[in-house]
């Protein structure tokens, strides 16, 4: 990294390719063909980070094959540093199937196992001058289901020790894990030294031992970081940074698949967090962009640009206005008022 600017995100992690069906609602089974795309929630993140023109990178590693060349070819595509992406000699780069079930079924098959080449990640492998310059650094809890992964992810947190914007997305994959004991225990390590964590109910659950919004958002900022967002699916997202704690309802949209809207929507909170944006706006950004993923089949190719969920919003807030409109003109022929 000598001479070279920090990287505005840096991300670490799983990466593999996801191999996502051409027919929706339709068993894997009865499937006949499939489109190959870049996959990989960390991966996802830094891919969406670089859509809104953040200079981004993703530590992680792939196999010396084929499907792994396709990999660095993809980053580069979408214009996220490959730098740190390296390969384990002997190991296949890992592939993802799902099915398609809208709006709320996308089973994952992982085939990945009992290990991964991202998660042959060892600490001599980290770039730490890279790691503790980025202006924000993202770090997954499936990153610590596994040595030499687990210690990696650690000794990068630790070596980053809270500057600027150190993201853990809780990330809970059962698969991953052999119980969520297990699991809880590790991120417990990690959150420590992290200034936000991000997760949905079970993940909080498995982390902080609470499922209730309010009641998680309180232990993780309990546990050592500064923002908790707490993600409630179709009741929306929870945020709290100890001066204000804010619900942000979700983006209706017709779901076509489901399963790149997280990653999405993480990316979009980079953006938020590093723009400096009030934390109500950077939640609202974050949660379009999520819509927008959600109403696509693929998750990286499907990453929007900053214009793309500006218009979503504008278009939000415009029938907002309108509903509004209508109801104060009803209230006005009649008489009424509101409470």
């Amino acid at each position: 990294m000598t001479g070279q600017p920090a990287f505005d995100v840096l991300t670490m992690g799983r990466i593999g390719v996801d191999i996502y069906p051409h027919e929706i609602g339709v068993s894997l089974r009865e499937v006949r063909t499939f489109g190959k795309y870049l996959g990989g929630s960390p991966t996802n993140v830094a891919v969406a980070a670089a859509r809104y023109g953040r200079n981004a990178a993703v530590i992680t590693r792939t196999g010396a094959d084929p499907f792994g060349a396709y990999l660095h070819d993809a980053l580069r595509g979408f214009g996220v540093d490959d730098r740190f992406v390296t390969a384990v000699a002997g190991m296949p780069t890992p592939v993802t199937f799902c099915e398609i079930f809208p709006p709320d079924d996308f089973p994952l098959y992982f085939y990945r196992f009992p290990t991964a080449p991202d998660l042959q990640i060892a600490p001599d492998d980290l770039d730490l001058r890279a790691v503790a310059d980025a202006r924000l650094f993202w770090v997954t809890g499936s990153g610590l289901c596994q040595e030499p992964s687990r210690s990696a992810t650690l000794e990068a947190l630790r070596h980053r020790d809270r500057r600027g914007w150190t993201v853990l997305d809780l990330d809970y994959r059962p698969m991953f894990w052999p119980s969520r004991e297990e699991a809880g225990r590790w991120v417990r390590e990690a959150l420590p030294y992290a200034t936000v964590a991000v997760g949905n109910l079970d993940e909080c659950l498995t982390a902080v031992g609470e499922s209730e919004p309010r009641a998680a958002a309180a232990a993780l900022r309990a546990a050592g970081v500064d923002l908790a967002v707490v993600k409630q699916g179709p009741a929306g997202v929870l945020a709290s940074d100890g001066s204000e704690e804010l619900m942000v309802p979700p983006v209706p949209v017709e779901v076509v698949n489901g399963l790149g809207a997280g990653d999405a929507f993480g990316g979009a909170l980079c953006h938020g967090l590093l723009a400096g944006w009030p934390l109500r706006r950077v939640i609202r950004f974050a949660g379009a962009a999520g819509a927008i993923v959600a109403s696509r089949l693929a998750c990286a190719d499907a990453m929007p640009d900053a214009d793309e969920v500006m218009a979503l919003l504008a278009e939000i807030d415009s029938r907002a206005a309108c509903r509004s409109g209508a109801g104060q003109a009803i209230d006005s022929a009649t008489g009424g008022v509101h409470a």
